[in-house]
């Protein structure tokens, strides 16, 4: 499988991402976390992946299985609601 450029500026941002889960990147693009860990490798300057492999180890947001929540998406409870906001009705 080829990759674009876009394709892997995408899976470097989800990868980053606290909360898209390795299994996302998957569905999405068809890499096991493994391939993805080979692709942060290969695309980042090493000490901005071991920041990454540091920042990713054990985090449970990025493992379906490991989550909390089933469905939908995960809202912090001090998420302000931005229905009021001013600067989303410009």
């Amino acid at each position: 499988m080829t990759l674009t450029v876009e394709d892997i500026d995408r899976i470097i941002e989800m990868a980053w991402e606290d909360r898209t889960t390795f299994e996302s990147i998957h569905f999405q693009f068809g890499l096991k976390e493994q391939e993805v860990i080979e692709l942060m490798r290969r695309e980042m300057k090493p000490s901005s992946f071991r920041m990454w492999r540091k920042r990713v180890q054990g985090r449970s947001t990025k493992h379906e299985k490991l989550r909390v929540f089933e469905k939908g998406r995960f809202k912090c409870s001090r998420q302000k609601q931005i229905t009021h906001n001013k600067i989303s009705k410009r």
